[in-house]
């Protein structure tokens, strides 16, 4: 079947040096690193540790995010192998196309459009919460939102993704410098999270590490929604904490490393991407992974994880607030700025990258692989995915989809950890500069570890995303399997041939 044929390694090569539809390398294996914290260091270790550690692990939310971290560098692993092998953007996409054949490369694809777009629109808009509390600390009155004409606008929103959008036309290479600034800010504000919080500990609140397993507490029907699916299908009453507590809270806080595969989508714009692909990717996973253990252990050690639990969105500021630091309270909420300024760039970003991939294949409007001459971004595409961000982030209740993002990167993920399998069996004249070690063990290991954190989110996201990817299906096979040029020249060559 043509849905089931591969791209070969040196055509994606090939169609990345296409004139007017190529990227330029300017990024070194620091900016990659940075780029990697700078995405990963943000909603993830303000807000999302603090709501695992209330509503599902309690103080072994330290060990779900061990659990979150192995599952990232085993997949991440496979990325690097990947990513010097193809060192084209589009990331998991192309390496699916490669592999494992064009449909399941536009599932991929197709996911990673949900993970970054959706990623995007959402920390937008926690983003302009944040800059109204910041101004709050200050002293000035600013709304979160404006009401025109009785809808709620989220004018900040609009305001990052727009200067952020602005940015990353003008080139790749600007953009990253402005995120190390942000970046470098952000670490200091988490190291001060941690020397801070550790003054504030009290052994009684690490006991008892695994909080025993309760029911939860609502109506029947919310309760099985919000159940994981890996306990909906094993019969298990719903419940919060316990062993399930820990992987379910891992599930949670993988959020915190989504930023390492949008690294990965950099690679056409990489110097020596051979080398400078896995020393940065592996050094910021490095660094967040320490610093969220770090975070985590402050903040469980601080304050008890029920106290946690009765405030309605905990964040490291609850914690703070509740031992009567208000002055670090105040640091922390404009380190949360800061921290969500740099996240936004880059997912915009790598949006972009993953759309401009997908059009150069045929599978999206090749309009959109276009890009400018003056800067060699897809400025066409960047300008497109911003303002859909901005709209959305902007004008909806785009929060309540936020697992959403974490299926997406999981089933990337699976799908790469597969692919690594394949390659190897289909390509074993490769020598990529990194391979992932023990043979097939690793990339298995990975693939399972994924797909058990994807069975432990949320039943209701699980719904949303098959909703995904019917959707996605029916535009495959309305546009994309036509217009894919991978399928044209197979047309072609049978004519040619018959």
């Amino acid at each position: 079947m043509n849905i089931l044929r591969t791209k070969s390694i040196e055509q994606s090569i090939a169609d990345a040096e296409e004139p007017g539809r190529r990227l330029k390398r300017s990024l070194s294996a620091w900016d990659l690193m940075i780029m990697g914290v700078a995405v990963a260091v943000g909603a993830g270790i303000f807000s999302v540790g603090a709501k695992a550690a209330a509503n599902f692990a309690g103080p072994a939310v330290t060990l779900s995010f061990v659990i979150a971290a192995v599952t990232c560098a085993l997949a991440i692993m496979c990325y690097a192998e990947f990513a010097t092998a193809i060192p084209v953007a589009g990331s998991a996409y192309v390496f699916t196309y490669a592999t494992l054949g064009e449909v399941l490369a536009w599932i991929v694809g197709w996911n990673l459009i949900l993970e970054l777009f959706t990623a995007a629109a959402v920390i937008a808009k926690y983003w302009g919460i944040y800059l109204s509390k910041v101004f709050d600390l200050v002293g000035v009155k600013m709304p979160e939102a404006i009401n025109v004409g009785g809808l709620d606008v989220y004018w900040g929103a609009f305001l990052i993704v727009a200067i952020f959008t602005v940015l990353l036309v003008l080139g790749t290479k600007l953009s990253a410098r402005v995120g190390n600034v942000f970046t470098l800010i952000k670490i200091g504000v988490v190291l001060f999270v941690i020397i801070v919080g550790f003054f504030y500990i009290k052994a009684e609140n690490y006991t008892p590490f695994v909080p025993q397993s309760v029911p939860s507490a609502g109506n029947a029907v919310e309760d099985v929604m919000k159940q994981s699916l890996f306990g909906f299908l094993t019969g298990a009453a719903p419940a919060q904490y316990g062993t399930l507590g820990i992987f379910a809270g891992a599930a949670l806080v993988f959020f915190a490393f989504i930023g390492f595969d949008v690294v990965a989508t950099s690679a056409e714009e990489v110097k020596n991407p051979q080398k400078t692909l896995p020393r940065g990717i592996f050094g910021g996973l490095a660094l967040v992974t320490l610093l969220y253990i770090l975070v985590s252990l402050a903040l469980t050690g601080m304050v008890s994880y029920t106290d946690l639990a009765k405030a309605k969105n905990p964040t490291l500021t609850t914690a703070f607030e509740a031992v009567g630091n208000t002055d670090a309270a105040k640091i922390i909420a404009f380190g949360s700025l800061i921290g969500l300024t740099t996240v936004i760039m880059v997912l915009l970003m790598g949006l972009a990258r993953v759309v401009l991939a997908m059009s150069r294949d045929g599978l999206l409007p090749r309009a959109l692989s276009k890009t400018s001459d003056k800067h060699s971004t897809p400025a066409r595409t960047q300008i497109l995915c911003g303002v859909a961000v901005a709209l959305v982030a902007g004008l909806t209740q785009v929060d309540i989809l936020e697992e959403m993002i974490n299926i997406g990167t999981l089933c990337a993920f699976v799908m790469v950890s597969i692919g690594i399998l394949v390659l190897r069996r289909k390509r074993p004249d490769l020598r990529p500069a990194f391979r992932v070690p023990l043979g097939p063990v690793l990339p298995a290991l990975s693939a399972v570890l994924c797909l058990y954190l994807m069975t432990n989110l949320a039943v209701q996201t699980w719904l949303f995303f098959l909703l995904w990817l019917v959707l996605g299906f029916a535009i495959y096979f309305a546009y994309g399997q036509r217009h894919s040029r991978l399928n044209e020249r197979f047309t072609e060559a049978k004519e040619f041939v018959g």
